[in-house]
């Protein structure tokens, strides 16, 4: 009686599958150039790129009004604009004094200025570097003075004073570019190194020019610098070689796949080495544009304008991603918390047939098509509708929130790396995904664990060794056996993690963070804070101690918008101080002001944020062996920050640091039970 219906709802869902697919066409896999002879040099990758793909748009950037048909509008700059406007800049940094190797830095949005800059110093056969915003006047003067930086490109009134502050007793910095014309004369005269940026607007290299440029590089000699986030003292400088560079984009058929109509959304900062790196310099290796979000605040407007194939980001963004989606779907009425549910049902199974290569019954097919018009195509239209998958790294991302994407057909794949390996050394990819895994090392690279389950790297992508620290070098790199083979040294990754039959990594720590209690187990905290830390969204940090300890105990640190929402509607938080909190955040979602702390603290103050703090981390515990759980925790009432020195420039959290000011609280935990909360 059914099979007339089953099968004309059957016809009807393929046509509207074949709409779907004809709006995209037949793909066309993208040619990298990093694999070509004429490469050589980081510089050679844009050259090359602009004598193919000269045309076609590298990068676009919001206008200020609409098109004509009222529409945003977004203006393209195309290879053969990128290149030519980065040779006006590299030849007015060599007729600034600049020779071959000196070091130039940038500081400012991620923006098309950047990378125009940054090859700038490329095609003049410079070492070019990135520095984070918002950085203190003892950071940014540590940095320039440790690289013996001659120009710093600037942008924004408030960075701009605080790198004249910097620099005032660096003599070897010849010049200060700040990045318009309209702050350059906010502060002409405050310093005689200040140069109009239109100074580097004038006639560029030639070809024949840059091209000589390029041959006296050596591939192996020092391409750019990138500054470690200092989680453990110092930043370090990593010397990554053009080599570095273009070995690992010769590679990259090996690391993802993309089409010749791909195209992304970049907002995060370029002097991380994934934004710069992978994404950047990937783009021009395989010839694809980006759309460069207008600010911070801007994103979740822009990416439903821009409407990206591929999307990078860190897992907070789709933790809360997740987090939102489900806390409005609560506020629905029980038929549609029904639907969602078991498209959500749906969605696993084929994803689960997806991950194992298995084939997708049609029953599950079908039940997923319907699904998918009724509510998944909707999920997807926040991200802009295009989504093919998302890339995603830095940190380990919810084996749920991993599940719950994949079953919506916006796959996201986890990849691993580190700087000192050029950023990416494994990842998962479309047909060879395990899912709570980094995937498989990238050919030709090389993988091992040590005895001590430390991962261990060997190949092309090695970096050189930290700029003027052959101590610390030494300490990451060590010789390869003569059994081993050519391959260069072994490098220390400082993660532990475990190798499957498959190839697979898994990551479970930092080798340097492990607890080992007064009883003698080893634990690994990362395991018990994303235990803890993903049974509430409210929970944005969760720092485990138990070194040379009874058992472990925490500080649970509650995470901002999500703790002030739940606060308005207790009444704590006023809707006027919620909206301009929540603005706030949007616009810098690093900010930590002092009006954030008060309305925070107002919250986490109260019994009832407390006790669910308590249930939270009950939960939680219920996923760790004994020995790993929390007994009791501290509060803390208010977020990490970069200014309390609490967390690196890439949000990243300063273990050591905290520990360290946190060890009175700790103490009396052990110490005091009428201190902190029991579990």
């Amino acid at each position: 009686m059914f099979a007339p219906v089953l099968s004309a709802l059957r016809d009807q869902l393929s046509k509207w599958d074949e709409k779907q697919a004809e709006r995209r066409g037949k793909p066309v896999p993208v040619s990298h150039i990093a694999g070509l002879p004429s490469v050589r040099t980081l510089g050679d990758l844009l050259r090359v790129r602009a004598q193919r793909s000269g045309g076609r748009p590298a990068m676009y950037e919001r206008q200020s009004g609409p098109d004509d048909s009222g529409k945003p509008s977004w203006q393209a700059i195309t290879y053969e604009q990128f290149l030519q406007r980065a040779a006006s800049v590299a030849r007015a940094l060599l007729e600034l004094g600049l020779a071959r190797g000196d070091r130039v830095a940038v500081l400012g949005p991620t923006q098309a200025s950047w990378p125009i800059y940054d090859f700038g110093a490329q095609l003049a056969g410079l070492v070019s570097w990135g520095i984070y915003p918002q950085q203190t006047v003892e950071q940014i003067r540590y940095l320039l003075q440790h690289s013996d930086t001659r120009v710093v490109f600037v942008d924004g009134e408030a960075e701009l004073k605080t790198v004249l502050e910097a620099t005032q007793d660096l003599p070897f910095v010849v010049a200060i570019v700040p990045w318009t014309e309209a702050l350059f004369a906010q502060v002409r005269g405050r310093d005689l190194r200040l140069v109009a940026p239109s100074r580097f607007c004038g006639p560029p290299l030639s070809s024949a020019e840059i091209e000589e440029q390029q041959s006296r590089i050596h591939p192996e000699g020092t391409a750019i610098l990138i500054y470690t986030s200092g989680t453990t003292g110092p930043p370090k400088g990593a010397m990554i070689s053009h080599r570095n560079i273009v070995s690992l984009f010769s590679n990259a058929h090996n690391v993802q796949e993309m089409f010749e109509d791909d195209y992304t959304y970049s907002f995060l900062p370029m002097a991380h080495a994934a934004e710069r790196v992978f994404a950047c310099f990937g783009r021009i290796s395989a010839g694809l544009p980006t759309y460069f979000a207008s600010s911070t605040g801007a994103v979740l407007t822009e990416i439903r304008e821009v409407r990206p194939t591929l999307f990078g980001s860190v897992p907070r963004l789709f933790e809360k991603a997740y987090t939102k989606i489900h806390t409005e779907v609560e506020r629905q009425p029980r038929p549609v918390r029904e639907l969602f549910a078991w498209a959500v049902s749906v969605g696993k199974k084929r994803a689960d047939c997806i991950l194992h290569s298995r084939p997708i019954p049609p029953a599950i097919d079908l039940q997923y098509r319907v699904a998918e018009r009724l509510v998944f195509s909707k999920l997807r239209q926040a991200f802009g509708g295009r989504i093919r998958y998302f890339i995603v790294g830095a940190a380990p991302t919810p084996r749920h929130v991993l599940e719950f994407f994949w079953a919506a057909n916006m796959p996201i794949f986890e990849v691993f790396g580190m700087t000192e390996a050029t950023v990416v050394t494994h990842g998962n990819r479309v047909g060879a995904t395990k899912l709570g895994t980094v995937g498989r090392v990238i050919p030709p690279m090389q993988c091992a664990i040590a005895e001590d389950g430390e991962v261990l790297l060997r190949g092309p992508w090695v970096f050189k060794g930290y700029f003027k620290d052959e101590a610390a070098t030494a300490q990451i790199l060590t010789p390869a056996t003569e059994a081993e083979g050519p391959g260069g040294p072994w490098l220390h990754t400082g993660d532990i993690g475990t190798l499957d039959e498959d190839g697979y990594l898994r990551i479970t720590d930092r080798k340097k963070h492990l607890i080992i209690t007064s009883g003698g187990k080893n634990l690994a905290p990362a395991n018990i804070e994303a235990a803890i830390k993903s049974a509430d969204p409210l929970i944005s940090h969760v720092l485990a101690c138990g070194d040379n300890r009874p058992y472990v105990t925490a500080l649970v640190v509650p995470s901002p918008l999500e703790t002030l929402e739940w606060g308005a509607e207790k009444g704590l938080v006023s809707k006027p101080d919620l909206d301009a909190r929540t603005r706030e955040l949007l616009a810098n979602p690093a900010a930590r002001s002092e009006a954030l702390n008060r309305n925070m603290a107002q919250v986490v103050q109260h019994p009832e944020f407390s006790r669910r703090m308590i249930d939270a981390v009950r939960r939680g515990n219920q996923h760790l062996a004994h020995v790993e759980t929390i007994r009791r925790f501290i509060l803390l009432d208010r977020d990490l920050s970069q200014e309390h020195g609490e967390l690196t420039p890439t949000m990243k959290v300063k273990r050591r640091e905290l520990l360290q000011r946190y060890a009175e609280r700790f103490n009396q935990l052990y110490d005091d039970e009428s201190f902190g909360f029991s579990v």
